[in-house]
């Protein structure tokens, strides 16, 4: 046994959503529920594990790529509310060094956005054409940790509102390549026209997906292709609209009328069966530690409160391929002092941080 403090975790453990034991233990950095000797430091309340921000940049501002003072400033605000679990959904620095801060949260990467030339923000993505979309797809797939991210719309200064960004030959065939390395792909979509391509592509998961209809989500549902809607991006829509309205009249205007359904949308597909995880997108313009809010929106979008709980911790770990709180899993869970399965709002205030079996919060 190494030099590590012995960490006992009591009261209830949220093992599952259902599954709720008595008390575990961190040895070594890992998850043991058979009680070693000896003595241990004791920690209670309600364990759940580590939170998972499903869509967040580490390394990213609203201007581009960041220093690694910021990335870790960023990556502290997240643990520090309680994410211990990221999928980095598009950063155009290199946060490998990250890997080995065993006080940092854990990090899945998708490499960099690939997005149409000057159809995206500045500074943040690989900017191409749909000639270049399976070499850069390929690309990114052997640079990331199982995952690919695309920009499925943006919009259009020619057609003044959102439209699709790749034909849908090349998404095919980048998907088809993505898949045969080993990755899963992602698109941000806002609007409604990239979506049936997309999905019917073999895509996996969807960023934002606010252009859901009644027409599109049956097919979501049907092939499994999780969304992640990030409602506390989506709430910044209004002021979005505001700001591009005099150049974008008809932009402006479908940004404010799939902000206006988008609580609908969110219910809509998770009525239909469409997997649904929590995500904060933030990063760019919205700031980091928004786990909480996120888990809160969906709650308010009409999803049950342990199913929204459950996008955050056991469900969103399974889709990730991480485990939860698991023997031999690595000891990366949050404390609280009361039940989150009975108000998520709990969610908001951790008692305790433990991360590879050290309390760091």
């Amino acid at each position: 046994m190494s030099d590590r403090t012995v960490l006992h975790v009591k009261g209830h453990v949220l093992a599952g959503p259902e599954d709720v034991r008595d008390e575990l233990w961190a040895v070594d950095g890992r998850i043991t529920y058979e009680r070693p000797p000896g003595e241990a430091l004791t920690v209670s309340g309600w364990a759940l594990p580590g939170l998972v921000d499903a869509h967040c940049h580490v390394g990213l501002d609203q201007h581009g790529p960041v220093s690694e003072e910021v990335s870790e400033k960023q990556a502290l605000t997240d643990r520090d509310a309680g994410t211990l679990l990221v999928r980095d959904a598009g950063s155009p620095s290199d946060t490998r060094w990250i890997d080995a801060r065993e006080d940092l949260p854990k990090i899945i990467r998708a490499g960099r956005h690939i997005a149409r030339t000057r159809r995206y923000i500045r500074n943040y993505a690989h900017e191409i054409e749909p000639g270049d979309l399976v070499a850069y797809v390929a690309r990114e797939a052997r640079r990331g940790d199982g995952w690919v991210k695309l920009v499925g719309d943006w919009i259009d200064r020619d057609a003044g509102d959102l439209a699709a960004c790749w034909p849908r030959g090349e998404v095919e065939a980048a998907i088809a390549e993505a898949h045969r390395l080993g990755a899963r792909v992602t698109a941000h979509c806002f609007a409604e026209d990239s979506l049936r391509d997309l999905v019917e592509a073999g895509i996996d998961c969807i960023e934002h997906a606010t252009g859901l209809t009644e027409d599109t989500i049956p097919l979501f549902a049907e092939r499994g292709v999780a969304i992640v809607p990030t409602l506390v991006n989506i709430a910044t829509f209004p002021h979005m609209a505001d700001g591009g309205e005099a150049k974008f009249p008809d932009w402006a205007a479908h940004m404010r009328r799939l902000y206006e359904r988008r609580y609908d949308t969110v219910r809509s597909a998770y009525d239909a069966g469409v997997p649904v995880f929590v995500g904060t997108d933030a990063g760019g313009s919205l700031a980091h530690g928004l786990v909480a809010a996120e888990v809160a929106e969906l709650v308010k979008a009409g999803i049950p409160a342990l199913d929204a709980l459950s996008a955050t911790a056991w469900g969103a770990r399974a889709w990730l391929g991480r485990p939860a709180l698991e023997e031999g899993a690595p000891a990366d869970l949050v404390v609280y002092d009361q039940d989150p399965r009975a108000d998520v709002r709990v969610l908001a205030a951790p008692s305790r941080i433990v991360l590879n079996g050290r309390i760091v919060g």
